[in-house]
């Protein structure tokens, strides 16, 4: 192993440990004005391959990307009473430009239902148009007044979905999709974070929706994280924008609408799900850099030997980077590749060349182990799948181990302080919902004991998943 890490430990203080795994691993500063971060470049790396495996697979459902403007005349925003309701301490707005008062004050983005809504009323004439499936990634504002990097931001960046349809079983289903095939699937299978899928209480939805579907996950804390989101709009926003449509028989229609959105908070779930004492751990899916080849230090074949390993591993599909800097300490290079979480390091060295072996060391796992250098990329390709999976299970077992069934308000407030609390929505009820607000408890979702989504917020069974949030 490297030297001993540089961060707090989480167990003495985990808001610390966080704060210094981001400033350290150099994933983002604190922006100028308060409440804004600026990305650097490794974090924006991780953002990228985020959007990346999240664009494929929004395409794949149909959606194509748009983009639609920054500012909002404020007027948009009070057509849906809601809407501006749930935004108004929110909101960040412009009252002057080009040195003059403006006749409208505009609203800087904070997500783009009304300009959209404004916009597919003008391209939406027949049920020809539809279903109608818009994606925009793009930054919002927000104003919040206690901002944390990655996890809450004045701005951030994000994708969010805009769709309409002739029926609200369309939008429905497309809801649905959004919420288990893309979000659900992007999560388990790249960020190797289990997540609950479940359903927003009336207090908790989004603001002008009619349904709001979520997917929640426990950090190492025992807190929990809200990862993403799916809204069924129901026809609150095509009413107010006159969404609609000529139907086959003749009649004009009301449109239904959609949104759903996940954004840099992402992030911040990723370190806080996997990260340990010795820094992040990215799931080897997402990594950036998913093989670091390192010379220890200069000799005879050294360079020659890392660069075969890395063109062994490019062919092999890996994303792989060399790291030849022999003029910085090698301990202070591990030091740095264990902080930003890169799940494996190949190190060449002198002495590994004369005995045509190269060390293998494994973030996720933890260890060294010398092997042959014709075995390194076979080797290497193995490591990356068995390290994936390894996490999504040490994740869902940490989950697990602090996740239980209660019966009783008082039993859920316990539980909540160090994980999740299931409890029958019929005993918590708005009632208790409201009792436990005023600890800091939230109910995240509810979900029925098998794992599936209620049809509605008081079906029979329906337990409802509490816990401390982010």
């Amino acid at each position: 192993m490297a030297k001993k890490s540089v961060l707090t430990p989480q167990s003495e203080d985990f808001p610390r440990w966080y704060q210094d795994v981001v400033a350290k691993a150099e994933m983002a500063d604190n922006g100028p004005v308060r409440g804004t971060m600026v990305i650097r470049p490794y974090g924006y790396s991780i953002w990228e391959r985020m959007q990346s495996e999240m664009d494929t697979r929004i395409k794949d459902a149909g959606a194509k990307n748009a983009y639609f403007p920054l500012f909002i005349p404020q007027s948009y925003l009070t057509k849906e009473a809601d809407h501006v309701e749930g935004f108004a301490p929110e909101l960040a707005v412009v009252t002057h430009g080009g040195g003059k008062e403006l006749e409208e004050p505009i609203v800087v983005r904070p997500t783009s239902e009304t300009v959209i809504g404004e916009y597919m009323a003008k391209w939406i004439n027949s049920y020809r148009d539809l279903p109608l499936l818009l994606n925009q990634w793009a930054n919002v504002v927000r104003w919040e007044l206690r901002p944390r990097i990655f996890l809450r931001t004045s701005e951030f960046l994000w994708q969010e979905g805009h769709t309409a349809h002739a029926t609200r079983e369309d939008a429905a289903a497309y809801a649905h999709h959004i919420h288990r095939e893309v979000y659900e699937d992007f999560m388990v299978n790249v960020l190797a974070m289990p997540v609950i899928r479940g359903r927003k209480t009336a207090s908790e939805r989004f603001a002008g929706a009619i349904n709001t579907l979520a997917l929640e996950a426990m950090m190492r804390d025992g807190k929990a994280l809200q990862m993403g989101t799916s809204h069924e709009l129901g026809q609150n926003f095509a009413n107010a924008f006159g969404i609609k449509y000529l139907a086959s028989s003749g009649t004009q229609e009301v449109c239904w609408t959609a949104s759903w959105g996940t954004s840099t908070r992402m992030i911040g779930g990723l370190i806080m799900s996997h990260g340990d004492d010795a820094g992040l751990r990215i799931p080897p899916r997402l990594a950036p850099i998913q093989v670091l080849v390192m010379i220890v230090k200069d000799g005879d074949g050294v360079s020659e030997a890392a660069a075969a390993i890395v063109a062994d591993l490019k062919a092999a599909g890996v994303r792989v980077e060399l790291d030849d800097r022999t003029d910085t300490a090698f301990g202070r290079r591990a030091v740095d590749a264990e902080l930003k979480g890169i799940p494996v390091r190949v190190e060449v060295g002198p002495r590994d060349v004369a005995e045509g072996k190269v060390t293998v060391a494994r973030r996720i796992g933890g260890g060294k182990e010398p092997i042959a250098f014709e075995s390194a990329a076979a080797l290497v390709t193995r490591a990356l799948d068995e390290d994936h999976q390894a996490l999504y299970d040490e994740a869902l077992a940490h989950r697990e181990n602090n996740t239980v069934d209660v019966r009783t308000i008082g039993e859920a407030a316990e539980a909540a302080a160090t994980g999740f609390a299931r409890i029958p929505w019929a005993t918590l009820g708005v009632a208790g919902e409201k009792e436990l607000a005023a600890s800091a408890i939230t109910v995240r979702c509810l979900v029925r004991p098998d794992g599936e989504i209620p049809e509605s917020d008081d079906e029979d069974g329906a337990l409802a998943v509490v816990a401390r949030a982010y």
